[in-house]
């Protein structure tokens, strides 16, 4: 049976919602505290999808993508224009973006995941995209298609379940002011890392200034904790542990009791290859954001590891932590 693609419309929602809500169940089998659900789960995907289509001037570009199979909903393609994060340099503009909620119908014919794959590529060509990324937890049903369509793993993230309360380790402190410079240029430290790994990270020419008034202003959120190791101006390094964003979850989702560490770097892991001193440090500071976590209340971790960054990653598998979600990249064209 052939496949035909186009765009959503308003009159799709309630049969989208139904289609998105089944996808999200599945992933709450994989991990039932990293991926609850929310109690209104299909009221939020239908109000999703709603802003979505609305003719308003959207914060950033989106675009929902439907394949349908003789009249029915087989299968669906959700993806968006990534703005770039301030401290990097973005020289190839902002990704295209397939996110975690395209989904395949059981009754979807073969073909569908690879012919929906095609229609968004060239919908987020078309949108400006020099550079792809897709969304997959591991072993997903849309895996093997972006695995043979060239896309590769870009960066992991890893979630632990919390076990009641976390001992804050005695030789991890909260940060202050007087930290700020010595953060800075362990993000400093960090970026020159990442972007060895991949120039997809080449950080912005102005990266230090802007990171460092971020730092500045995050030591004034409530929503988070900031911890650092060491004596200010001798840091070995920091971490923040803040509230779980939107851009990972699917709406179907409550995230209210996931908080995630992005912003976490020690001297530890500073060969990507080869972790230092056991890690200890580096484990000292994770599990003070995990009792950090606990002491809010949280249930479930999710940290940002690079995939290439092999040291930093047997960190935290050393502490328990798996890998739950894996953005990959496919280039086209690039000069490197």
């Amino acid at each position: 049976m052939s496949v035909a693609i186009r765009s959503a419309e308003p009159a799709d929602i309630a049969e989208m919602a139904g289609l998105l809500v089944e996808d999200a169940r599945g992933r709450r089998a994989l991990n039932p505290v990293l991926w609850a659900m929310a109690g209104d789960a299909r009221d939020r995907v239908a109000e999703a999808v709603a802003a979505a289509l609305a003719p308003d001037e959207q914060p950033f570009r989106q675009k929902w993508l439907l394949a349908e199979a003789g009249g029915t909903l087989v299968g669906i393609a959700h993806s968006m224009l990534l703005p770039v994060p301030p401290i990097y340099a973005g020289q190839w503009g902002d990704p295209g973006l397939l996110l975690e909620d395209c989904v395949l119908a059981p009754s979807s014919p073969p073909g569908t995941d690879a012919a929906l794959l095609a229609a968004a590529e060239t919908d987020l060509r078309a949108a400006g995209a020099e550079l792809l990324l897709a969304s997959s937890v591991p072993g997903g049903a849309w895996q093997p298609c972006f695995d043979a369509h060239g896309y590769e793993p870009l960066t992991l993230y890893l979630s632990k379940r919390l076990a009641g309360e976390a001992d804050r380790a005695d030789l991890v402190r909260s940060a202050g002011d007087e930290d700020i410079e010595d953060i800075v240029g362990l993000s400093a430290s960090n970026r020159r890392i990442l972007s060895g790994l991949d120039p997809f990270w080449t950080p912005h020419p102005q990266a230090d200034s802007r990171f460092g008034n971020w730092m500045r202003r995050s030591l004034t959120l409530t929503d988070r904790d900031m911890m650092v190791a060491g004596l200010a101006g001798e840091l070995a390094g920091y971490c923040i542990a803040q509230p779980a964003s939107p851009l990972h979850f699917p709406p179907a989702h409550d995230i209210g009791a996931t908080g995630v560490v992005d912003d976490w770097f020690h001297r530890d892991f500073a060969d990507p290859l080869s972790v230092r001193d056991g890690g200890r440090g580096a484990s000292a500071l994770l599990r003070a954001a995990e009792a950090a976590f606990a002491g809010r209340g949280y249930k479930s971790v999710f940290v940002v590891c690079p995939a290439a960054w092999s040291s930093k990653r047997s960190v935290l598998e050393e502490a328990g932590y798996t890998t739950a979600l894996v953005w990959m990249i496919k280039r086209r064209d690039a000069p490197y």
